[in-house]
């Protein structure tokens, strides 16, 4: 059948059949899809909770921008914005790092 030759009518009444097939076809797929996820919830397989995420140990900052001290990196992902335009200018990445506590600091303090 070549769509061409049909007539304007011919063609609406090929688009409402199509429609309707498509419909009833779509109609039954979802059903099926329904019952397929019925049986997975009743099986256990899906149980409707989210996943708990594995605890991360918490990470310290390594790097502080002088400019704004409460801006920190861990070394972790992607570079600061801040920290980015720093390396552009020429800086070099341990201008930024965080100076460890003395061991003296920590000995007197557990006393």
């Amino acid at each position: 059948m070549k769509l061409q030759d049909l007539t304007v009518d011919e063609l609406w009444s090929l688009h409402l059949e199509v429609t309707s097939v498509l419909t009833g076809r779509i109609s039954a797929e979802k059903k099926k899809l329904e019952q397929r996820l019925e049986q997975l919830r009743s099986s256990g397989a899906l149980d409707g909770s989210p996943h708990e995420r594995r605890p991360y140990p918490h990470v310290f900052p390594k790097y502080r921008n002088p400019a704004k001290p409460e801006e920190t990196w861990a070394g972790r992902g992607k570079q600061p914005r801040w920290l980015a335009a720093q390396l552009r200018s020429g800086k070099s990445l341990d201008d930024f790092r965080i100076k460890p506590a003395s061991d003296r600091k920590l000995r007197s303090a557990r006393r």
